[in-house]
């Protein structure tokens, strides 16, 4: 048994596609050594040796399991497990308690691994939307990233949200077709919607052989080969000849491929003009160049469960994702302000010479104080250095260099362009740049943060655990930008905002676990938004004298509504000519402006997709200030309040139901009666999918009445979609309840005055 053991152990190492025998066994203190010195020489790595990718999918898509076995088959693990902890351990991923109850991932986790020679960094992501953040954050600072699909749910909600994602840091990536022993499994199917929902030019690389429960293997198209995974967990890597049944579809397939490359790559048009057949390296550089460019996704297939296809796929990251070198990386020169910011490419070379930069992309709470996750975008830094803060302009010291393996750290001496690493006792935000000398105005562009789409009250059961709530919530906030935590003065709530049910449950839980602060949720509170109708003029005078210095400013121009795609930004133009309004005043008229639009009248949410157009106005040369205008901007958005006509927005979701067909007639009617609007259905080996966009509002308990109506076999997922006008009979609750709200308000306030 120990002999077998290590016989794994070794083949994994050592990256071989065979079983070594037990005459040709190392020393396994030779193997370690080996191993170790591969994953933590970090100098020692040329950028061509490095890859920095993540991997991403839609919930329960096998992306954990995928990285558990890429792991495995690294030699990194010596054993694997399941993701949902059947057996007491868990996947190494996800090391959070709750992760391994609830069986997802809910934070991405680092870690990093030796393939032939190449070092691989890889982040493992969430699926669920509520946790889109950390999706967003990894894609920022990674090279490439694999697009995990399963072979019977296809491109399902949250793919859609992954590939703009991967498109808005222009990303590439490759596709993996999982999950391929499932019943009703059909990557044919999968890839027509890779190409006609996300409008992929994607062809496979890979055939299977066998299907669902009797998946055998793969068929390599490039090398027209079959290949084999055979016993034990897939370590013994057969290669054959392909089955004569297979030989006419392999060709065609093969054929599909090179005409989807020549569409796109005009080395490879050429030769396929030429009528000549390429060889295999043409098509590999092929695949490479169009796969940088973003312009072919290369797909491949396997079953990570049953230990079929990862090796290949751990080849193709090293053959056609990115390193370092690959990806041009820019930063911004705020030397001349932050409006005439110039942008210049970092220079990605392995160099201790080059100025540092670096992007804090992800904060958590280790065991030593706050742990910085740093993407290293040019130069070196090692244990002693001071580095900048370029946002706050403040230097520290860097004690502790590591790198990340799940919730285990290796100490390294120093790290190079190209590197992820963590940093221990740097007080930060996630997105800030750092430098350790040269231009301290440096700064990389940060990552989209999505807006929080619900609000609910939380409050810790019993007052001793307030301190704990407190710093919990003051914790969570830092880490996740998308948890946004407010105190609601009329109320006297604390209201926790986030992109879900299940995000704000989740921290309601930490809260308990690590804080020992049980809380309470009260009920959700959606986050409404109040916009103009019409375009609304302004003309507003402040004017103060009470002896000595007064107070002058004024106003004039137009309040008018945004387009509906702008329905959740605030604009400030200026448009003024002259001196009327001198420079310097401006930034006061908006920040009065933004200050105001924080609360409607209608129903006291925030204002959006408005316009303040600054046309005219007048100062006195010694009564005006900045707080005269801004307090004019205040009353001008008070008199567009008073005379403009507003109306409440609602955020819309877009909602995917995945119901057994029988259960179709009554899952439509429990979606009309919550007022969705269905965009399309589509069948698939009994099951029946609905796209809908459906108000939030109306979404709350929607989990319990799918399971009820549908025996528990139906599931949801939702993602915010827009935000749209509120249907009549909302607005008019929506008012009511804040006039009534005020009104009981206005008691306390009365008795106030008579004790004073």
């Amino acid at each position: 048994m120990l002999i077998l053991k290590a016989t794994r152990c070794l083949s994994r190492l050592s990256n071989c596609n065979f079983l070594l025998k037990p005459a040709q066994l190392w020393p396994l203190s030779d193997a370690v050594k080996l191993y170790s010195s591969k994953s933590s020489n970090m100098e020692a790595m040329a950028l061509e040796q490095i890859r920095n990718i993540g991997i991403s999918a839609h919930i329960d898509s096998g992306k954990t399991t995928l990285t558990e076995r890429i792991l495995f088959y690294t030699g990194k693990l010596s054993e694997m497990h399941e993701v949902k902890g059947k057996d007491d351990v868990g996947a190494k991923m996800d090391f959070m308690e709750l992760e391994r109850q609830r069986g997802i991932t809910i934070q991405s986790a680092a870690t990093y691994t030796v393939w032939k020679g190449t070092n691989i960094n890889i982040i493992d992501t969430p699926g669920h939307v509520d946790f889109t953040v950390e999706v967003e954050r990894a894609l920022r600072v990674l090279d490439g990233a694999i697009l995990v699909l399963c072979a019977v749910g296809g491109v399902q909600s949250q793919t859609f949200t992954v590939d703009r994602q991967m498109k808005r840091y222009m990303v590439p990536c490759i596709t993996f077709i999982n999950k391929l022993d499932r019943m009703g499994a059909n990557p044919y199917r999968v890839l027509s919607q890779l190409r006609s929902k996300l409008n992929h030019n994607a062809a496979f690389l890979q055939l299977p052989i066998g299907k669902e429960s009797e998946t055998q293997g793969i068929i390599d198209l490039i090398e027209r080969k079959a290949v084999y995974f055979k016993e034990p967990m897939g370590l013994n890597i057969v290669q054959d000849e392909i089955p004569v049944d297979r030989r006419t579809e392999t060709e065609e397939r093969r054929a599909e491929l090179i005409e989807c490359l020549a569409n796109v790559d005009e080395i490879f048009g050429e030769i396929f003009l030429e009528d000549r057949v390429p060889t295999e390296n043409e098509i590999r550089a092929a695949v490479k160049r169009t796969c940088l460019k973003r312009k072919f996704n290369p797909v491949f297939m396997g079953t990570a469960l049953k230990n079929k296809g990862v090796q290949p796929l751990l080849d193709s990251v090293l053959e056609y994702l990115p390193n370092p070198k690959e990806v041009e990386n820019y930063a911004l020169d705020n030397s001349k302000g932050v409006e005439h910011a110039e942008k210049f490419l970092l220079d990605t070379a392995r160099d201790a010479t080059n100025p540092f930069v670096g992007l804090a992309f992800k904060l958590e709470a280790g065991r030593f104080g706050q742990l910085t996750y740093l993407r290293l975008y040019q130069g070196s830094l090692k244990r002693g250095d001071t580095i900048i803060n370029t946002r706050t302009q403040k230097k520290v010291r860097v004690q502790r260099l590591v790198r990340m393996h799940a919730d285990e750290m290796q100490e390294v001496p120093e790290g190079f362009a190209g590197d992820i690493c963590a940093l221990f006792g740097i007080d930060c935000a996630s997105g800030d740049t750092f430098v350790t000398k040269g231009n301290t105005n440096i700064s990389m562009e940060s990552m989209y943060i999505p807006e929080p789409v619900i609000s609910m009250s939380i409050q810790p059961v019993s007052q001793k655990d307030s301190d704990n709530f407190s710093k919990g919530l003051a914790r969570f906030t830092k880490e996740d930008p998308t948890l946004v935590v407010k105190f609601n003065p009329e109320s006297r709530e604390t209201l926790i905002s986030g992109m879900g049910e299940l995000h704000l449950d989740i921290y309601t839980q930490r809260l308990e676990r690590e804080y020992n602060a049980k809380c309470v949720l009260g009920k959700p509170k959606v986050a409404f938004r109040e916009t103009l109708l019409a375009p609304c003029e302004f003309d507003y005078l402040h004017k103060r004298q009470s002896g000595g210095q007064g107070q002058y400013g004024r106003v004039i121009g137009i309040m008018e509504p945004l387009p509906p795609h702008e329905n959740t930004q605030l604009k400030f133009v200026d448009e003024t000519s002259g001196t009327n309004v001198p420079r310097p005043y401006l930034p006061a008229i908006k920040k009065g402006f933004l200050h105001s639009c924080g609360k409607g009248t209608l129903c006291g949410h925030p204002i959006s997709g408005v316009s303040f157009r600054l046309q005219d106005g007048a100062h006195h040369i010694v009564d005006s200030s900045e707080f005269s205008f801004f307090t004019a901007a205040e009353g001008a958005v008070k008199q567009v309040f008073e005379g403009g006509n507003f109306q409440i927005l609602e955020p819309v979701m877009s909602v995917e139901v995945v119901i057994p067909f029988e259960y179709e007639k009554n899952v439509m009617i429990t979606l009309h009666r919550r007022h969705a609007v269905v965009l399309g259905t589509d069948a698939n080996e009994g099951y029946t999918i609905i796209q809908c966009e459906v108000p939030l509002n109306d979404m709350f308990g929607y989990a319990t009445e799918l399971r009820s109506s549908t025996q528990g076999k139906g599931e949801f997922t939702m993602e915010f979609s827009r935000y749209c006008p509120a249907r009549a009979d909302t607005q008019q609750t929506l008012i009511d309840e804040y006039q009534e709200s005020l009104q009981i308000g206005q008691p306390d306030k009365k008795k106030k005055k008579k004790r004073n």
